[in-house]
């Protein structure tokens, strides 16, 4: 050290109190924050463990870590990362980087269940300084990384979901797309968060630079001059930084109280680690945020106390991967501006070719080209012993260097943002690159600097190019970004991939496509002409239920109960959704693992309905084939049917059902168990509740129509199983809606029932036709009998006799009303019901127009008088078909077990008294052997 303390920066100090005297107006709170400040910066570069300040995804950063790793080769570096995350660290060199490091938990324990899923990610870059020092620790033997921030866990444990962050004002506010949804709902962790939490400041240091936003800001004043500057300098400056925004930061409670914790948490791990291995601190660097280096903690430093207690962590199960990342997603994750990250990393790489530095790189790193590190490495250059010296008065007290115009660079950016434009629709021509080019400097003065900045460029080409309109899918700004470096897209290699992921891209390696690659892949798959094909379909559907429905959607092709497969197409983009494929893989080691899963925890949903449970029977049977999980299902659907109070689910219930008997039907010789059981539970049950539905306001009247279709058409089955009919006989003579159209499926249920016949469900509809006080709501009767067809489908030519009253008798001002409301039952709840009726009336109405005006409908055909009882039925001309062809009568009479002669007295029109004698056979036949 040298000299006592405080001697370093002395002379910065008596500058500073004489600059708060001047500019204060006498000594006060500007000399205490200035001398704080100093006092900060003093006691980080004083610090025995060598700490190094940085910022998130700062070229400048990186730059000064590879310098200071290859000078000081420290053999164990502390970094301010997730300290769950270490084991992750070695699989980044199979990925193309951006990528994120993930902590990811489903099941989670001591958290709010709102919580669920939890998410941490840590983007990386290859322009950021953590990467420098994680390429050099794992390429470099003999040399530990050991991560000291606090854990996934203690993340959440320090959480305030109530407080949501403030919306920063350099976020474009655009909506969310592939490349910004690529970290979804994660919460962000970075290293080196600077940025001015006092608005007022941010606001003074943009209008004062002339820039639009931080990261502009940032570029300018931080970026260039520390892209040059030595090691100490650098340190000595962004310590400064840290300190000042730590200073003026608002007293915000909780940020302060998780700030000091993190870094009460970071010094006890260092010092645990130095305790129990013995390194020489001279040998060890802490890589840390500048906000975090300027601490003023009681447990900062080797020598710091020993007071901070870590709390245990959870119950929770953290699952831990690499996923895909894009400058874009890091931009909108963490706050910064459009293109900045872009910007930066070009900005790397224009620094790399000036300095000649040789970064770090994993070896075998995907999209990088092997590094020389190593032979670098071997030859380390011993650091100097004595302490820094004051270079912060020199920094503040220099003028800002004026670089010269670099014409060749500025004059290339011009010609190839018009020659993106034209690709892009836009008329720009070489008038435009000029303008571009001029505009540029024009800018560039304006704003004090001499030379162009690659915001300027943006500024000056929306200026020239972009003017009122936009021809494209992409705007200039957007171009100007991708021409200067790409919003980049990482990729986890397949190494790197969880078992479930690896498992996918094998079982799917038959089609012969590269769906690690981004984009849409379009799969064809001939299943007949090669059977193997058939395991990549069964993926295939898999992937489409658990995945985004973008990530696998069918072209061509079905997946039906009790169907096979001949021929799909399938749209893949498996590397665009590469995280949803990875976080798969947090929940299970196959697909099938995970789908059994999800099924299981939906059916045994405190919430869930009884539709929902038979859904998951009919998805394990649909997708996974497995008999006993469907019958597990089965069981558990049961049991919440039974314990349900409300007929909300009825629609749902029915439909399912009736889909699987028609299934173990078809394809097994005997029922499961346990359908039989929910049939005849569901019948007792919806024979209880029929009544109070009859009644109940908030029970729509397709709820009721849809129990009553499920009582209907389970009867045969429910009885054989011992129910007994009289149940539902009585729940129907114990009910008494109110509501019309409530009323009309009454009277329907109980014409199916034999206790109202269909004369006097007519002579009904025609009273209410009649009666001026009920004609408003016949509508309603109508919107009745429509749902009626539901449990009773041989209405459907009453229904149709019905309506057409109503068309005829009607008048305009209640008719007309009533359409919309028709046709919007007919469309949500009626659409399986349309083609009843539209076959019904079809059969009824005449085929051409001609015929229209002498057709009589057959409900108004005046009863004949003959002797013969089938003179009363209508249509007679069926029944005299019938008697011209007496052979074909005579073989269906034998087929129904009928016995009886010919009447030869009677006419041949007047139909056979056979026929008369079974009416209801009669007038099926008739609708058979209608040449119509």
């Amino acid at each position: 050290m040298n000299g006592p303390h405080g001697s370093t920066f002395e002379a910065l100090r008596t500058q500073l109190k004489d600059a708060a005297a001047t500019f204060a107006d006498g000594p006060g709170a500007l000399e205490g924050i200035l001398l704080g400040i100093v006092d900060d910066v003093d006691r980080a570069v004083r610090e025995p463990l060598e700490i190094f300040p940085v910022c998130h995804h700062s070229p400048a950063s990186a730059l000064a870590m590879a310098r200071r790793l290859r000078e000081k080769q420290p053999k164990v570096v502390y970094l301010e990362l997730c300290e769950d995350m270490t084991p992750l660290l070695t699989e980044l060199r199979n990925c193309r980087l951006p990528v994120a490091v993930q902590s990811f938990a489903t099941d989670i324990e001591g958290f709010p269940a709102d919580w669920s899923p939890l998410s941490v990610v840590a983007p990386i870059t290859e322009a950021s300084a953590e990467y420098q020092v994680i390429a050099y620790a794992l390429d470099t033997p003999g040399v530990e990384l050991v991560l000291v921030d606090r854990s996934s866990d203690h993340v959440f444990q320090w959480d305030a979901r109530g407080e949501q962050p403030a919306v920063s004002a350099e976020t474009d506010a655009t909506p969310a797309d592939e490349e910004t949804a690529l970290h979804g709902d994660a919460v962000g962790v970075e290293i080196g968060d600077l940025r001015p939490r006092f608005a007022e400041l941010e606001e003074h240091l943009l209008r004062h630079g002339q820039v639009r936003h931080w990261s502009e800001w940032w570029h300018q004043y931080v970026e260039l001059p520390l892209s040059d500057s030595d090691h100490d300098t650098y340190r000595q400056v962004m310590l400064l930084i840290g300190s000042l925004f730590r200073r003026l930061a608002p007293g915000d409670p909780h940020r302060v109280r998780v700030d000091e914790d993190r870094e009460r948490y970071m010094w006890t791990r260092m010092r645990e680690h130095l305790t129990a291995t013995g390194t020489d601190p001279g040998d060890c660097l802490y890589v840390c945020g500048a906000f975090h280096a300027a601490s003023h903690v009681a447990e900062f430093g080797l020598h710091g106390t020993d007071t901070f207690e870590i709390s245990p962590p959870s119950g929770t199960t953290w699952q831990h991967g690499l996923i895909p990342s894009s400058h874009a997603a890091i931009e909108a994750q963490f706050g910064l501006a459009a293109g900045s990250v872009s910007i930066a990393a070009a900005e790397w790489a224009k620094n790399l070719k000036r300095t000649r530095v040789q970064p770090y790189r994993l070896a075998g790193q995907a999209g990088t080209k092997r590094s020389r590190a190593k032979k670098a490495a071997a030859q380390p250059v011993p650091t100097p012993a004595a302490a820094p010296a004051d270079q912060l008065s020199g920094f503040l007290q220099r003028p800002p260097v004026l670089d010269n115009l670099d014409e060749a660079e500025l004059r290339g950016w011009s010609v190839d943002i018009v020659s993106a434009a034209r690709r892009n629709g836009y008329l720009a021509s070489t008038a435009d690159a000029i303008a571009v080019f001029e505009t540029s400097i024009l800018l560039a003065g304006m704003r004090d600097r001499a030379k162009p900045t690659p915001y300027d460029f943006q500024d000056a080409a929306v200026t020239c190019i972009e003017k009122d309109t936009v021809p494209g899918r992409r705007d200039v700004r957007r171009l100007v970004e991708i021409m200067l470096g790409g919003d980049r897209i990482g990729q986890v290699g397949y190494d790197a991939l969880p078992p479930l992921a690896r498992d996918v891209h094998d079982r799917l390696a038959p089609l012969g496509l590269q769906l690690q690659q981004r984009g849409v892949k379009r799969a064809l798959l001939d299943i007949s002409a090669r059977p193997e094909l058939e395991k990549c379909s069964d993926v295939l559907w898999m992937l489409r239920y658990l995945m985004p429905q973008d990530a696998a959607r069918p072209i061509m092709g079905e997946r039906r109960l009790g169907e096979k497969p001949i021929q799909e197409s399938w749209d893949l983009a498996l590397g665009t959704h590469q995280r949803a494929l990875i976080e798969l893989g947090y929940e299970g080691v196959s697909i099938e693992q995970v789908l059994e899963q999800r099924l299981r925890r939906t059916a045994y949903d405190p919430l869930a309905t009884a539709a929902a449970v038979l859904q998951t029977v009919e998805d394990a049977t649909l997708y996974l084939r497995s008999r006993r999980l469907a019958d597990e299902l089965g069981m558990r659907a049961l049991e919440v049917l039974a314990g349900e109070r409300s007929v909300d689910g009825a629609p749902e219930v029915l439909r399912r059902v009736r889909r699987l008997l028609a299934y173990y039907r078809t394809s097994e010789p005997a029922l499961p168990p346990w359908i039989e059981a929910f049939v005849k539970t569901g019948f007792a049950h919806y024979c209880t509740l029929l009544p109070t539905a009859f009644t109940d306001e908030d029970a729509t009247v397709r709820q009721v129509a849809a129990m009553l279709g499920f009582l209907f058409s389970m009867e045969s089955l429910a009885l054989s199983l011992g129910c007994d009919r009289t149940q539902l006989e009585l729940a129907v003579a114990q009910s008494h809606p109110e509501e019309p159209s409530k009323v009309a499926l009454l009277w329907a249920t109980q014409t199916q029932l034999g206790r109202l016949t269909r004369a006097d469900l007519r002579r009904r509809c025609d009273d209410l036709l009649g009666n001026p006080l009920a004609l408003p709501a016949y509508p309603r009767y109508l919107s009745g009998f429509l749902h009626a067809l539901e449990p009773v489908p041989g209405l459907t030519d009453f229904v149709v006799e019905a309506v057409s009253n109503a068309f005829a008798r009607l008048p305009d001002p209640v008719l007309l009303p009533w359409l919309p409301t028709l046709i919007t039952t007919l469309r949500s709840s009626g659409a399986e019901l349309a083609p009843l009726l539209i076959r019904e009336a079809g059969r009824i109405f005449p085929a051409r127009l001609s015929a229209l005006d002498e057709w009589v409908p057959p409900w108004r055909t005046p009863p004949s008088t003959g002797t013969a009882p089938s003179a009363q039925l209508p249509g007679g001309h069926g029944i005299a078909l019938l008697a011209a062809h007496p052979a074909t009568c005579d073989a269906v009479a034998t087929l129904l077990g009928c016995e009886g002669a010919w009447d030869a007295a009677a006419a041949a029109p007047q139909g056979a008294v056979l026929v008369g004698r079974f009416p209801e056979t009669a007038k099926a036949l008739e609708g058979l052997l209608d040449p119509r």
